[in-house]
């Protein structure tokens, strides 16, 4: 990837999130329940937008974040449960349920395990290796149960209106194996690009283990 291709991916990538999540939000399913599922994108674009200059990511890390985002408001538009690529799945596979909400916390795992192994890289003296592999997936399982705690407290303080929220399916280990797919998606992100985000890394000049640029200039 060139330099000038690399510095137009995150705009392309924003132009294009934006376009999904306003897609999404109109008509969606139920209003609330959106709302509740593409808040991360809300709280995250403004934070990328923000950092760009100051604290660029890799080009991988923009791509995935971008699917993260499509993921989200696709699920906050039909709701998980109600995904028709679920159910096109299921019917195919001869599954028993609509596993587009499984999609969606590998996503959980799979991406913030690289947010995280990126930010650490670039800001303290973690290198890559045993240590950096179980803060990763330990950031990446907190993030999850974070996230069931969440959907716990919908289910308290709205009753039977957190359902499409919680799209468990009338599984009662659901709250489990969504964990258990971050763990997965974790694990499989670090095993799978770690080599290709410290080759990125490194062309953005940060060498990892060692100070990078935001650090030495602090």
């Amino acid at each position: 990837m060139t330099t000038a291709t690399s510095a137009r991916l995150p705009a392309a990538l924003l132009a294009l999130v934006l376009a999904v999540l306003a897609w999404s939000g109109l008509a969606p399913k139920d209003r609330g329940t959106w709302l509740m599922e593409v808040a991360p994108v809300l709280l995250a674009l403004p934070v990328l937008v923000a950092t760009r200059r100051r604290f660029p990511l890799s080009p991988l890390l923009y791509v995935l974040v971008a699917l993260h985002a499509a993921v989200l408001c696709i699920g906050g538009r039909y709701t998980y449960a109600e995904v028709p690529l679920g159910f096109w799945l299921r019917d195919a596979l001869g599954l028993a349920r609509n596993h587009y909400d499984r999609l969606g916390h590998v996503m959980q795992g799979f991406v913030p395990a690289l947010v995280a192994r990126e930010v650490l890289l670039r800001t303290s003296p973690l290198r890559p290796g045993r240590w950096l592999f179980t803060l990763c997936t330990s950031v990446a399982l907190a993030i999850s149960a974070l996230y069931e705690l969440v959907e716990w407290l919908a289910a308290v303080l709205l009753g039977q209106g957190a359902d499409a929220f919680l799209g468990t399916q009338g599984d009662p280990w659901d709250t489990q194996w969504d964990m258990f797919m971050a763990l997965c998606g974790a694990v499989a992100a670090q095993l799978l690009l770690a080599r290709v985000q410290d080759r990125q890394l490194a062309r953005l000049g940060v060498v990892p283990g060692a100070p990078s640029p935001e650090r030495r200039a602090a």
